[in-house]
């Protein structure tokens, strides 16, 4: 599963290294920091980033708000604004964008990792269709949001236990007895999952945590049985280092 993507652009090179470092302690993937409107351009063009986290006050004829206005026509990624002594007219200015969030400095590793998730979700959330079966699913570091009538649900990848194709759908057997119903298919969905996560069958996979025994044709997921196809048979032996 691809990480989210972070573009960090703050033009105080101490204040941009530490926020890189935490954003890494936290799972994401990070590009190099910008400095300034220019620099984040290029990179929003090179690196095509999941979200921006942008200062407000940047140095140079261009400052944050102008680069989030560029980035809400042109790039439609959700931003989350840095602040700390914004005068009244930077922060009005701010406001007409409706960031999806703000942090403001001094931060804390839980209130950014807060706000990116916050900021992901108001961005991706808003944009979901109305028909639940075409929503995407929106997928934040560990765990995705898929769409329930009118609610968002948090579904952590630890807490499924096998995925069940069907047609064009997808089945989440959830470790509380639940299952959620997705519209995708099962070899475009498994690029989305964890490293713990492997293909047992055409129509399967399991999540290796939940694994309890193992046979030449199945396997036992919490309570079920999940059927092994043959020809993941060979690799999933050699996964679970069974001789």
């Amino acid at each position: 599963m691809a990480k989210v993507k972070i573009l960090v652009v703050e033009d105080e090179i101490v204040i941009a290294d530490n926020i890189c470092d935490t954003l890494d302690e936290l799972g994401y993937e990070v590009t190099e920091p910008a400095i300034n409107y220019t620099e984040a351009v290029e990179l929003l063009e090179s690196e095509k980033p999941d979200i921006a986290i942008l200062d407000i006050q940047l140095a140079g004829s261009k400052d944050g708000i102008d680069l989030a206005w560029k980035i809400k026509e042109d790039y439609d990624i959700p931003f989350i604004f840095l602040t700390s002594n914004a005068d009244p007219r930077t922060i009005d200015r701010a406001k007409k964008l409706t960031p999806p969030a703000y942090l403001v400095k001094p931060f804390v590793k839980d209130d950014l990792y807060t706000s990116i998730e916050l900021a992901l979700y108001n961005h991706y959330g808003n944009s979901f269709e109305k028909d639940d079966e075409e929503a995407p699913q929106v997928i934040i570091k560990d765990a995705l949001f898929v769409k329930s009538k009118n609610l968002f649900l948090k579904v952590k990848f630890e807490n499924i236990l096998f995925i069940k194709a069907e047609h064009v759908y997808v089945e989440l057997y959830m470790q509380n007895g639940k299952t959620h119903l997705i519209r995708n298919s099962m070899n475009a969905f498994c690029e989305k999952l964890p490293e713990f996560f492997f293909r047992v069958h055409r129509s399967y996979a399991i999540n290796m945590h939940h694994l309890e025994a193992i046979n030449t044709s199945y396997v036992v997921i919490g309570e079920g049985e999940v059927p092994i196809g043959k020809t993941y048979r060979e690799e999933l032996m050699k996964r679970v280092r069974v001789e």
